[in-house]
């Protein structure tokens, strides 16, 4: 099978408010950002199919095995996708350290 008779495989999307810490940075406060703060502002820069992966392994601590069965996709492509978006909260959490 080719890449291009592969049909891209259904993410299932996590909603912000089901994260625990997304909404944390909507607090005005005159304090600097917690670590939570940052944090909920980093996941929310991130795409869905990275927030997916962080929060399912991270969050709801789920093994890669069990997320490649969830999300119907190989577990070498769990790996990959768990790398980046690690890779792309690391940017973005580094982003907004300069701020």
């Amino acid at each position: 099978m080719t890449l291009r008779g592969r049909r891209r495989r259904s993410v299932r999307e996590i909603p912000s408010v089901d994260v625990p810490f997304a909404n944390a940075a909507r607090d005005p406060s005159p304090d600097p950002p917690s670590d939570g703060q940052r944090l909920g502002e980093a996941m929310r820069a991130l795409n869905v199919d990275q927030r997916t992966i962080l929060a399912l392994h991270h969050l709801d601590g789920r093994r890669l095995d069990e997320i490649a069965e969830l999300l119907k996709i190989p577990v070498g492509t769990v790996k990959s996708r768990l790398f980046t978006a690690r890779r792309a909260l690391e940017r973005a959490l580094a982003s907004r350290a300069d701020r």
